[in-house]
Order: structure tokens, then C-alpha cells, then sequence
């Protein structure tokens, strides 16, 4: 496994070590120890989601603003543009954000820690997306910061209008979403 920094340091790309032959490959797509050697976060995840998107849907940006979530993410089928937004107040890369191409076929994985806004928009035909969360789903304190928001400049690489959710397309500017210290 590796681990490879980003324009915010927190937010981690991790690498698998991937065996492979003919048959087929394997890999270790979680271990706490070595997570904790490689990140510095000793973390216990309480939850895993599974969600199936087609091309052009676009999720987030999304948050708990109590019960705060750490997410590992990775995609098994198809390929997404990932967008963590550091939504921590006193962080120097507040309102910054680091997008990632992750894959199937690449296999890396992205490490989000708690404080941070998370969204994605499928490029494939369709897309599979696996988190590993450090706390449960509490709807109550979910939040959405808008996708398009232009203070935080993404350049989503869409073709003609995202798909999304009414929640999505109810997401809030960042200067008017609630925030963590």
C-alpha cells in the first residue's frame, strides 16, 4: 500500500498493492494497522455504503455537520471525478478543494477526514462507489454545499447537465453553509 499527499494535506490518495496473473488479481483494500503507519489516523469504521450511479450523475457536496464522518472511497466499476472541499474554518485550505480521477481499473482509493465536503460525478457508462465511514449516517445533520458554486472554482468535467438528486440541486453557496470551527 502507498500513500500519496495532495494539494491539501489531509486529504490522502492511497494505493493498493495489486497482485496479478492470468486468473485475475487481488489486493488488500483495508488494514488498519498499515492504514495507520502510512496516514497517521487510526481509524474505526462503523459503516460501509454501496452506491450505483449512470454517467452524468453528479452527488454532493456532502457533509455531516454533527456526527462528522472520515470516509475511505474507492470505485469498483466504471470511473468518477472525486471532489473533497476543506470546509474547516480555522484550516489554511479552507474553501479549497482537490479533485481525483478514481477507477476500477486503477484501484486507488481516497482518503477524506472528517471536516471536509464530498462529491463525485460518474465519466463512465455507470459507475460503482464504495465508503467506509468513521460514524453513522444521521440525516438530520446532513448538508450539501452547491456543486457549482462559483467561490470554489470546480472544474467538473461534465457533458451537458449533471443529474442530481433534489437535495443536490438544493445545496447551499459556502458562504451560507454551516461550517466546522
Amino acid at each position: 500500500m502507498k500513500c500519496i499527499p495532495t494539494a491539501i494535506p489531509d486529504v490522502l490518495i492511497i494505493e493498493p498493492k495489486v497482485f496479478g496473473d492470468e486468473r485475475g488479481f487481488f489486493f488488500e483494500s483495508f488494514n488498519r494497522r498499515r492504514f495507520a503507519e502510512l496516514t497517521g489516523y487510526d481509524v474505526d469504521f462503523v459503516q460501509d455504503n454501496h452506491s450505483r450511479s449512470a454517467r452524468n450523475v453528479l452527488r454532493g457536496l456532502h457533509y455531516q455537520i454533527q456526527h462528522p464522518q472520515g470516509k475511505l472511497v474507492r470505485v469498483t466499476s466504471g470511473k468518477v471525478f472525486d471532489v473533497v472541499v476543506d470546509i474547516r474554518r480555522s484550516s489554511p485550505t479552507f474553501g479549497r478543494h482537490v479533485a481525483v480521477e478514481l477507477s476500477a481499473e486503477d484501484r486507488r482509493m481516497l482518503w477524506i477526514p472528517a471536516g471536509f465536503a464530498h462529491g463525485f460525478l460518474v465519466m463512465s457508462e455507470s459507475a460503482e462507489f464504495l465508503y467506509k465511514t468513521t460514524d453513522y449516517w444521521y440525516p438530520e445533520y446532513e448538508r450539501c454545499i452547491r456543486w457549482d458554486d462559483p467561490e470554489l472554482g470546480i472544474n467538473w468535467p461534465l457533458q451537458g447537465q449533471p443529474a442530481l438528486s433534489g437535495k443536490d440541486a438544493k445545496g447551499v453557496p459556502l458562504q451560507q453553509a454551516e461550517v466546522f470551527a
